[in-house]
């Protein structure tokens, strides 16, 4: 399948996917990049002018959370009835918003709304793209679009590093929220472009899609009742991943920095690393998933994790170390394409948003409680070894439970 069915002439058709794609990419830069992590780049200096402690942060960066699956609910409650295009577009609107609002207001309280929306916008701008995705790219390339969309979040990390070094030469961190937020206008006003000459505004998410069967409009639980088994695999698999990559990358810095007494300088260099294959990784293995299939590249993407967590804790060295970054790079930002990727091409009961959205609140649940069981075993046992140690072992379930997916199967589309 090569050709697309949409209006206008066949060059333009072939750009459609293409430029759909980017725009989408875009969107995951501006919500993750900017509204998510952007605050923690930040967060001394925010600290320092607002006066609050790291407990508030703490408090901050979880209602971010809180909203991120909230918002997951929201965005499939609603693309049912104006459109998964027009959530996606809402979404970016008031991530811009709220990106600009931050630096107006001094108050701890109204901020921390703001970045809670800020995470909501995350979930609520991702949980339509497999629909779009489905509705606007060919089906051999959908691995590599949703690739290339899973690490968007790395391009937003990427213009935060170029932008954040700048603005605090003079202290302004406010001038960094300014720049992304009407970079993120940016992008809203040429998706809305894109995504009218593609026909997605004009198509809503269906509650029965003909191309996959039949399906009901149901509520959170009862897409639980009738989901299939593979469904509850792939949620099972979101909420490992959660559970294992979220601590990974949390408790990172510290093992190295305050464990291993590894310098500033090499942690640095690790995290450089990460978000710079980051930026390729996800198209690339998106492309490796299009020609072996999606759960052996999943597969694949769960053994980089385990290799990387026993690099860190059997032979810690500078080069066993950036290795293990490069390993979950790799694993990482390509593994919230496939999820995705795989919902798009497989036929269900559900809708793909349904599934989708469930999928980001058992990532949340996963992420907060990994976090929140690495943290205390740190604790108890003063040492990082068994949470990685456990990330590991979880890694392994999510590779017996990705090999015992079933088979993608190309779409039947309707007539």
């Amino acid at each position: 399948m090569t050709d697309l069915t949409l209006p206008g002439p066949p060059r333009t058709a072939r750009l459609i996917p293409i430029v759909v794609t980017l725009c989408l990419t875009s969107f995951v830069a501006a919500t993750y990049g900017f509204g998510m992590y952007l605050f923690a780049a930040l967060l001394p200096d925010i600290r320092q002018t607002l006066g609050f402690d790291y407990g508030v942060a703490g408090i901050i960066t979880g209602s971010a959370q809180a909203g991120f699956m909230l918002f997951a609910l929201l965005g499939a409650f609603l693309a049912h009835r104006i459109g998964g295009a027009a959530v996606a577009l809402l979404s970016a609107a008031l991530c811009a918003a709220c990106l600009l609002a931050v630096p107006v207001f001094a108050n701890v309280v109204i901020v921390a709304a703001l970045l809670t929306v800020l995470g909501g916008t995350a979930a609520s701008a991702y949980v339509p793209i497999v629909e779009l995705v489905a509705q606007s790219v060919p089906y051999s390339h959908r691995g590599k679009a949703l690739g290339l969309i899973s690490s968007g979040t790395s391009y937003g990390v990427f213009i935060n590093g170029l932008l954040v070094p700048v603005f605090l030469s003079t202290g302004n961190w406010q001038g960094v929220y300014v720049t992304v937020g009407l970079i993120t206008c940016g992008f809203v006003a040429i998706a809305l472009v894109a995504f009218q000459r593609a026909g997605l505004l004009a198509a809503k998410t269906p509650a029965v899609e003909p191309s996959q069967g039949p399906k009901e409009s149901q509520g959170f639980l009862k897409s639980f009742a009738s989901a299939e088994p593979w469904v509850l695999m792939i949620w099972a698999i979101t909420f490992l991943n959660g559970f294992t990559t979220l601590p990974f990358q949390s408790f990172l810095s510290p093992y190295l920095r305050d464990e291993l007494g590894i310098g500033v300088e090499l942690s640095s260099q690790v995290w450089t690393l990460i978000g710079f294959i980051g930026m390729f990784s996800g198209f690339f293995l998106g492309a490796l998933a299009d020609r072996i299939g999606i759960r052996w590249t999943l597969a694949m993407t769960y053994a980089l994790v385990i290799l990387a967590c026993g690099l860190l804790l059997l032979v810690p060295s500078q080069w066993t170390i950036l290795t293990a970054g490069v390993a979950f790079a790799l694993a990482f930002y390509p593994i919230f394409g496939l999820v995705p990727g795989y919902i798009a091409k497989t036929p269900s009961r559900l809708s793909g948003t349904q599934i989708f959205s469930v999928a980001n609140v058992t990532l949340g649940i996963g992420g907060i409680l990994g976090n929140l069981a690495g943290g205390t075993s740190q604790t108890i046992t003063q040492t990082f070894v068994p949470v990685y140690v456990a990330i590991a072992a979880m890694s392994l379930i999510s590779i017996v439970l990705a090999i015992g997916l079933p088979q993608e199967r190309e779409e039947v589309r309707a007539a």
